[in-house]
C-alpha cells in the first residue's frame, strides 16, 4: 500500500441491486489479517465496484490499520483492544494531513459488532475464531449481505445463524465453500448426490500418526500451497480445518454428513466438487489464491474481472486425488460426530481446538496431543440434551468450560513431561 488515498468512486453514488450499478458499501472485519488485507487489495483494484465504509481489527497492528483507513477514506475504524486506542489515534494523526477529518474510532469487545451492524451493503467477516459469532449475528440481523470467511461463527452458532439468515444472505468466502456455492448453481438441490470437499493434506500428508509425534511448530506452519495465519495453518496441518469445513458445508447447504466426502488434492487447484445424481461432477478450479473466493463474497452475483490468477493451459500439469487417512488424521471423523451431536458440541470442539493450538504453539502440548485432548474434552462434554434450543449464552458457557478444561489438561501434560 502507498501513502496516497485511493482514487475512489463518487461518494454520492449508491449501489443499485437490480442493475448492479454503483459501488457496494463494504465493511471489513479483521482488516489487518490475511483475508482482510487481500480484500482491501481487491477493493483498491476495483474502486468503481466497492467502497469501504468501516474497518475492524484486533488492535495489534495499528500502523497498518491507520494506513488502510487513510487509503480507503473510511468513516469508522474499530479495535477490539481498548488499550490500542492511543497508538491508533497517533498512527491516524501521522497519516492524515492538516484539515483531513479523522475517522470515528470504536474500541472494545463489541466494536466489531458495531461495525457489522453499521450502514453498508456487505459485511466481510474475516475475523479468526468464534469471537466472530456476535458480528455475524449483528450483520444478519441488520439485513446486510454477509461474506463469511469466519467459519467458526457458523459452526458454533449454527441454529442461531440459520434462524436469522434469509436465503442468499450468506455468501461463503472459504475457498472450499465458495467452490461448492458456484458448483451448486449448476443444478437443483434435489439433484445433489454428494459434496466433495478437497484438502491439500497440509505439510504432513503421507505421514503416519507415529511419524507426527515429534513434529515442531515450524514444521506445522510450513503449509505447501497456502499462505495463511498461524491458527488456520496449524488447523490445516491437523486437518481440523477440514473437519470444520464439513460441519460448515452441512449447515450452509443442508446436505447430510454421510453425503459430504473429503478427498486429498495436494495441488489445491480444485477447491471442491458437487456430484449430481446423473453421475455428473462439477468442480471449481483456480490456482490457490484467496482473492477469487473473496471476490465471490463481495461481488456476487456479479463476477469481478481479473480478481485472481488463472491457469496457463498451454503448460502440462498433473492433478492428483487421494483418499483421506483417517487414522493419521482423525479430526474429520471427530468433526462429523460433533456435527451430528449439534447443540453446544461444535462450540466445545472449536474452543477446545483453539486452546490446544495455543498450547502447541507455546510448547506445552505435542502435535498429536491437539486432537487427543480435543477428543477427550468433547467426550467429557457429553451429548446435548434433546429438545433444547441453543442460545448465545449456551455457546459462551460451553466455550468457557471447554477452554478451562483444556488448560487443566495441558498443564498436567506439561507437568508430566517435565517430571519425565
Amino acid at each position: 500500500m502507498t501513502d496516497a488515498p485511493a482514487p475512489l468512486a463518487d461518494p454520492h453514488l449508491v449501489y443499485d441491486p437490480v442493475t448492479g450499478d454503483g459501488p457496494k458499501d463494504v465493511a471489513i472485519l479483521g482488516s489487518t489479517g490475511s483475508i482482510g488485507t487481500q480484500a482491501i487489495d481487491l477493493v483498491l483494484r476495483n474502486p468503481d465496484r466497492f467502497r469501504v465504509t468501516g474497518l475492524s481489527a484486533h488492535g495489534n497492528r495499528t500502523a497498518l490499520l491507520a494506513e488502510q483507513a487513510h487509503r480507503l477514506r473510511v468513516r469508522t475504524v474499530a479495535v477490539a483492544r481498548q488499550d490500542a486506542v492511543p497508538a491508533l489515534r497517533e498512527a491516524l494523526s501521522a497519516r492524515y494531513g492538516a484539515g483531513e477529518p479523522l475517522p470515528e474510532i470504536l474500541a472494545g469487545p463489541d466494536a466489531a459488532t458495531q461495525i457489522a451492524a453499521s450502514d453498508c451493503h456487505t459485511v466481510l467477516n474475516g475475523i479468526t475464531g468464534s469471537i466472530g459469532l456476535a458480528p455475524t449475528l449483528a450483520a444478519l440481523e441488520a439485513g446486510r449481505t454477509l461474506a463469511l470467511a469466519n467459519k467458526e461463527s457458523l459452526i458454533v452458532g449454527g441454529p442461531l445463524v440459520k434462524a436469522l439468515a434469509e436465503p442468499g444472505q450468506i455468501i461463503p468466502v472459504d475457498s472450499e465453500h465458495a467452490a461448492l456455492f458456484q458448483a451448486l448453481a449448476g443444478g437443483t438441490r434435489a439433484d445433489v448426490r454428494k459434496l466433495v470437499v478437497t484438502a491439500s493434506g497440509g505439510p504432513f500428508r503421507g505421514r503416519t500418526r507415529a511419524e507426527l509425534a515429534d513434529v515442531t511448530v515450524d514444521d506445522a506452519l510450513a503449509h505447501p500451497t497456502w499462505a495463511m495465519g498461524p491458527v488456520i495453518t496449524i488447523n490445516s496441518a491437523t486437518l481440523v480445518n477440514k473437519g470444520l469445513e464439513v460441519i460448515e458445508a452441512h449447515l450452509l447447504y443442508d446436505i447430510p454428513f454421510d453425503r459430504i466426502e473429503v478427498v486429498v488434492h495436494p495441488q489445491s487447484y480444485v477447491h471442491s466438487m458437487v456430484e449430481f445424481t446423473d453421475g455428473s461432477t462439477l468442480a471449481q478450479a483456480t490456482p490457490p489464491d484467496m482473492r477469487g473466493p473473496i471476490a465471490i463474497g463481495l461481488g456476487w452475483p456479479e463476477r469481478v474481472p481479473d480478481a485472481a490468477p488463472v491457469f496457463d493451459w498451454s503448460k502440462a500439469s498433473t492433478w492428483e486425488f487421494f483418499p483421506l487417512d483417517n487414522e493419521a488424521f482423525p479430526s474429520v471423523d471427530l468433526a462429523r460426530h460433533v456435527g451430528e451431536l449439534a447443540g453446544t458440541a461444535p462450540a466445545v470442539f472449536n474452543a477446545a481446538n483453539e486452546e490446544c493450538v495455543e498450547a502447541f504453539r507455546a510448547g506445552t502440548l505435542p502435535f498429536n496431543g491437539i486432537i487427543e485432548t480435543v477428543t477427550r474434552v468433547v467426550e467429557e462434554h457429553g451429548t446435548p440434551r434433546p429438545g433444547t434450543s441453543l442460545t448465545v449464552s449456551d455457546v459462551l458457557e460451553a466455550e468457557t468450560w471447554a477452554r478451562a478444561r483444556v488448560r487443566e489438561l495441558t498443564v498436567r501434560t506439561a507437568s508430566a513431561e517435565a517430571r519425565a
